[in-house]
């Protein structure tokens, strides 16, 4: 559902950051191990350190909002 915002996001912030999508059901290892319980779960990380959790079907802005407040303070 939100598949397109993030690609959208992906592509205006190609140089900045860095967008990876993953299936929980081919990897239930990795859902298990970061929690994952409800789809779509978008999850931000800074140097491999997670960082922030968006649950749900959001729009363009929450994903957004969340993606800028933590841009701000890693190029502090």
């Amino acid at each position: 559902m939100i598949a397109p915002v993030v690609e959208q996001i992906s592509d205006d912030y190609q140089n900045v950051l860095k967008v990876v999508k993953l299936n929980t059901d081919e990897n239930p290892t990795t859902a298990t191990e970061y929690g994952i319980r409800s789809i779509p779960t978008v999850m931000i990380f800074i140097n491999g350190q997670k960082v922030d959790t968006v649950i749900g079907a959001v729009p363009k802005s929450t994903l957004l909002t969340a993606l800028k407040k933590h841009l701000k303070k890693h190029k502090k």
